[in-house]
């Protein structure tokens, strides 16, 4: 009997998972034209630009700002509730909000524009998730295969966060320091790179106070 009852717990707890949000956007024409975030409740994120792709970059929001996340998705219902305005605007893609409960089940919903204020403010945070995880992506390929694109790539990285708009900004700190170690690199890159890494290890940033 005590067997059986052991068993029940451990597939109860097997069942058991930590609740996810995702956001997709599809948006022919656009770059990139497909996006994928997907984040739980402990602020672990995967972002990609592909539904096929099967390595999605990762990283780690700090759970105050997936704690924002649910908390819009929450005054949202969980996206039980349409969001779509039914007004005639232009195309900017279709959206989805999706909800996955402790136990697997989902629950999403589908735009174009919405008026919803809520739903406005939880679509620009995921969109500043994506323009970073983007950056992330620009930097690392061009740190790795093109140099002289590397100053490019951290003004848009610098762009964001003098914008408060930066995601997961501790998750740049290893490229940064390799941009900064490494005289291949110009010395105008170097110390940019440099700059970037001490304003992202700051108290500061590691409390969470970076955030818009």
């Amino acid at each position: 009997m005590k067997a059986f009852i052991f068993a029940l717990l451990l597939a109860s707890c097997a069942g058991a998972g930590t609740p996810k949000l995702t956001f997709t956007r599809s948006f022919p024409g656009s770059v990139p034209d497909y996006i994928y975030v997907d984040i739980d409740r402990t602020g672990a994120l995967q972002y990609k630009e592909s539904p096929k792709d099967d390595q999605p970059v990762k990283a780690q929001l700090q759970e105050s700002d997936a704690a924002t996340l649910f908390s819009l998705a929450e005054k949202l219902e969980y996206f039980k509730l349409p969001l779509e305005s039914g007004l005639k605007v232009a195309n900017t893609g279709k959206k989805t909000f999706r909800y996955q409960d402790e136990n697997g089940s989902p629950t999403e919903v589908s735009f174009n524009y919405s008026t919803n204020e809520t739903a406005r403010q939880l679509l620009d945070r995921f969109e500043q998730i994506a323009a970073t995880e983007r950056a992330y992506i620009e930097l690392e390929g061009a740190v790795h295969y093109d140099k002289l694109g590397v100053n490019d790539a951290l003004a848009e990285v610098e762009s964001l966060w003098l914008r408060k708009q930066l995601a997961a900004p501790q998750q740049f700190l290893p490229l940064l320091t390799r941009i900064t170690t490494h005289e291949s690199f110009m010395h105008l890159v170097r110390e940019r790179a440099a700059r970037l890494r001490d304003q992202f290890q700051a108290p500061a940033v590691n409390s969470g106070e970076q955030k818009q």
